[in-house]
């Protein structure tokens, strides 16, 4: 299927080692190049940015316009870093004008955009809405508008900021959405606004298993003792890169001082880091010089990583969306990972749910040089949540 591109576009696809086109890349590549609007799901590493992106530089390839004439508005400046590295790889042979708005960007090349605009661009809505609000860009002459990752903009709260900018497109004769699941409740009520008549393609549902990832959870006692376990996994568990999670900024720098007590090479991304100190933890990352990164969930979406193939979740994740999307940073573009959750027994209803609402269960797994006390709940509900603590707390009080 990648016959269908222009020759330019066929050498960069060789040059980047694309053998065959993936199942997504399969089911969108004849209608987004027909121009029908598409609302997709597909999960993380499926391809789905070169889906996305051959098309419209097929359109873009003998274009002589000096005007934007496609927009890609994604959550994060990585996830928009992401997309333009792989826009370069694959338009390297094309004339095509490429650009990048987002946190982090030099005002001198925003500058050099307003006066002369690439042809293809990639923004995050923050960002661009405030040049739009003030008429320093033109966005009359788009074409194409793709939304990826839209169930996270949604969730970080730029449904307005999307709406304003699709009103700025209002030209565009196609829209992509592109969602790692089409469940989301106010995705629907999105699309139905944006897309005319879209072709919907659901290559899998957010509770499907990751087939390419092993899930595992690992008792813990108390904080101390995941700190332990955490030390033991990094210094015994085979991995090339590894990716730990914690649900606040706060639990971020005490596990990044941990890794430096323990000589552990390590970063650390938040959203207490400017963007010169997260380029700088992403480029030593690139090249080797560190293994692991130590994350919070906005930060650590669009990083994209080859031999990301470890990621523990050093404190339960609160939702379930969550957690797939933190284990999708592994196990991409056919590759293996594992991603492993440490629980403490407060922390267990947490996981149950997270089981439930993927429908299987993780592996439970035990390391005998730091295996605690806690061996999970000793009677558990038909939900797969623990049992009798809310009776035992309501003893307690009448007694005292």
């Amino acid at each position: 299927m990648f016959e269908a591109f222009d020759d330019k576009l066929q050498q960069a696809i060789h040059e980047a080692g694309f053998k065959e086109p993936t199942e997504v890349q399969q089911q969108t590549f004849e209608a987004a190049l027909d121009g029908e609007d598409l609302f997709v799901s597909a999960e993380t590493g499926s391809g789905k940015t070169a889906a996305y992106l051959l098309p419209i530089f097929e359109q873009l390839i003998d274009s002589t316009s000096h005007d934007v004439q496609a927009l890609v508005i994604v959550p994060t400046r990585e996830l928009a870093q992401q997309v333009l590295r792989q826009a370069k790889q694959l338009a390297r042979f094309t004339e095509i004008r490429l650009g990048h708005i987002g946190g982090g960007t030099d005002i001198k090349k925003q500058q050099q955009y307003i006066e002369h605009p690439p042809q293809f661009l990639v923004a995050t809505p923050g960002r661009l809405s405030g040049l739009l609000a003030n008429d320093e860009l033109n966005l009359g002459e788009v074409e194409t508008l793709v939304l990826d990752e839209a169930d996270r903009l949604l969730d970080m709260g730029f449904s307005d900021e999307i709406m304003a900018i699709a009103d700025h497109c209002f030209q565009r004769s196609q829209t992509q959405l592109w969602s790692a699941s089409l469940a989301h409740k106010n995705l629907r009520g999105l699309a139905d606004q944006l897309l005319s008549d879209p072709k919907v393609i659901t290559l899998n549902a957010i509770t499907d298993k990751h087939q390419a990832i092993r899930e595992q959870m690992l008792f813990s006692d108390d904080r101390a003792h995941k700190y332990k376990q955490l030390v033991w996994l990094l210094q015994h568990e085979p991995y090339q890169h590894c990716l730990v999670f914690s649900n606040s900024r706060e639990q971020a720098d005490q596990l990044f001082r941990l890794m430096q007590q323990k000589e552990i090479p390590a970063g650390i991304l938040h959203g207490g880091r400017d963007q010169k100190q997260r380029n700088l933890v992403m480029s030593k990352l690139r090249r080797g010089h560190l293994k692991v990164i130590v994350a919070t969930d906005i930060a650590a979406r669009g990083i994209d990583i080859e031999g990301m193939d470890l990621v523990i979740n050093f404190e339960v994740p609160r939702r379930g969306e969550l957690y797939v999307h933190r284990i999708g940073r592994t196990g991409r573009a056919g590759q293996t990972g594992s991603a492993i959750t440490l629980v403490m027994s407060q922390e267990y209803n947490l996981i149950a749910g997270i089981e439930r609402y993927l429908m299987h269960r993780f592996e439970r797994r035990k390391i005998k040089e730091v295996e605690g006390f806690y061996k999970g709940p000793k009677k558990q509900k038909s939900s797969g949540k623990a049992a009798g603590s809310k009776k035992k707390k309501l003893k307690k009080k009448k007694k005292k």
